[in-house]
């Protein structure tokens, strides 16, 4: 298989390399995403890597997997479990891709104790802008290495990683504890976190007042009294459902044992819990009947086919934010006032992972800036429907941003992001980031503003000045048309991203 993974690795660099000779800026193309922005791809514009999908090998001895970058979290997760192995992060959707993982931005319940996913990742193989194919690591090219994280594939390719891998057990025997305000909250991940027995850590907040705390442990054994709980089949509960429902019963703690691979992906069907906008949007009940019967539909991967498609991204707030343990109570107090969307998704993030000594990537610019930045950080998860207006909408994620960069915090880039290109590098390290895209040829690259920036004066004016595009927009908020659109493409099946034709890159 590397004789075969080096033969499409020299290929995708030679197609490189003929950008780089026009100065012709690419976007890379994986085939599908876990980021709510919409992208433009077309046949002239992108280098495909869709095909690099395959984990290469898993050393045992070493505990390290050997992954392509469009292996998705649940074929990396089966590969090594047979060998007693497992990531130490594995994001919860299992589309998410080991190559989006480390150029974006993911941390998991297990990050409170690893740091983000990249933090997890040995070395990497690049195609760099001018098509040269390079290795890198914390040793060896390592300025690349640390900044190609979080950096959104503006660097460069990159089409290999080495994945640490820790010791896989049979079960997570979970705990839901019971909290009534965020600041609790911190208190029992502060507590948690000091327990090394515990793996896995996360929350969830049903109202300000009303929330729960999950705190796992791997185990090979099930203790007698204690029950086993799924949540992968159609017949069994969403996740967030069943642990409210765990909350409603019992005031004190109430433990269970998970099979792994349900609790790391517990949250797949229902997409946390945005799957039960759906059913508001098509006046359908909510219930365990209807759940059953739409199960097909209520997957990660064919709810972002469905919102890519659909056009709905634009009119739901889905943003993943972080703020130091200590701005945890403002944050969630301006939330409860400003959105009122519960539940609110709560994980624990060490910045550092495994090593007090590195940070990687923009998101850590911050951190390496400031000797007193804090070691964890709160991840909150703020999922809902957003104003019907579009200045409305935007307004309410300028906002957003405009807080969280207020309380010290970041915000994942993921998402649709707002800010003036000012505001933006206001927050990271232009010259830091740009000094290494210039050692390694790849200014002509769209930048990372450049990819997350939602040009909110190009919309406007493109509505101006083109009736055709007026006349769509009209057309396609008529309920229920773009959702039914959405579904009816997400049914089919395969490709969502790509285009065909030819158009300037923009």
């Amino acid at each position: 298989m590397m004789e075969q993974h080096d033969a499409a690795v020299s290929l995708l660099a030679s197609h490189v390399k003929q950008f780089y000779e026009r100065q012709k800026p690419f976007r890379i193309y994986h085939g599908s995403t876990n980021s709510t922005r919409q992208s433009q791809y077309w046949v002239d514009n992108l280098v495909d890597t869709s095909k690099l999908s395959n984990v290469l090998s898993v050393d045992t001895n070493r505990k390290v997997a050997l992954v392509e970058p469009n292996v998705p979290m649940d074929k990396l997760v089966y590969a090594t479990l047979p060998y007693g192995l497992v990531p130490p992060v594995v994001m919860e959707f299992p589309g998410i891709t080991a190559g989006g993982g480390f150029a974006g931005t993911s941390g998991e319940s297990s990050s409170f104790r690893y740091g983000f996913f990249d933090r997890t990742v040995n070395s990497i193989e690049m195609v760099l802008a001018n098509g040269e194919i390079i290795k890198a690591s914390s040793t060896d090219n390592s300025d690349i290495f640390y900044g190609a994280a979080a950096s959104f594939g503006t660097l460069g390719v990159t089409t290999l990683l080495e994945i640490q891998l820790i010791d896989s057990k049979s079960f997570v025997e979970l705990t839901y504890y019971p909290v009534s305000s965020v600041q609790e909250a911190v208190r029992k991940f502060e507590e948690a976190t000091a327990d090394p027995l515990n793996d896995y850590l996360d929350g969830i907040l049903f109202a300000k007042d009303r929330g729960v705390i999950c705190a796992g442990r791997l185990t090979d054994t099930r203790k007698d009294g204690i029950t086993v709980q799924c949540f992968s089949r159609a017949t069994d509960p969403w996740f967030y459902l069943h642990a409210e429902k765990v909350l409603a019963k019992s005031k004190q703690p109430v433990t269970e044992a998970i099979p792994l691979v349900d609790y790391l992906f517990r949250y797949d069907r229902g997409g946390f819990w945005v799957g039960a906008y759906a059913f508001q949007y098509f006046v359908t009940p909510f219930n365990r009947i209807t759940r059953w019967a739409l199960d097909s539909f209520m997957h990660t991967r064919v709810m972002y086919h469905a919102l890519h498609k659909s056009g709905h991204s634009k009119n739901y707030i889905i943003q993943d934010v972080a703020v130091p343990y200590e701005s945890a109570g403002e944050f969630v107090d301006y939330l409860h006032v400003s959105f009122r969307h519960y539940p609110l998704w709560l994980c624990p993030l060490r910045q550092t992972g495994n090593s007090e000594s590195s940070l990687y990537g923009l998101m850590a610019q911050k951190a390496k800036a400031d000797p007193n930045a804090p070691t964890m950080l709160l991840n909150v998860g703020i999922w809902g429907p957003g104003p019907t207006r579009r200045r409305a909408f935007v307004e309410v994620n300028r906002e957003l941003e405009r807080k969280v960069h207020e309380l010290k915090g970041q915000k994942w880039l993921y998402a649709h992001a707002y800010y003036t290109e000012a505001e933006f590098w206001d927050i990271y390290d232009r010259k830091e980031y740009d000094e290494l895209r210039t050692k390694y040829h790849a200014t002509y690259l769209p930048s990372v503003y450049d990819k997350v920036k939602v040009d909110v004066v190009a919309e406007e004016r493109a509505m101006r000045e083109s009736w055709t595009i007026w006349l769509l927009a009209m057309f396609w908020s008529i309920w229920p048309l773009s959702g039914l659109y959405g579904v009816f493409h997400a049914a089919l099946g395969g490709d969502y991203l790509k285009l065909h034709g030819k158009k300037k890159v923009v």
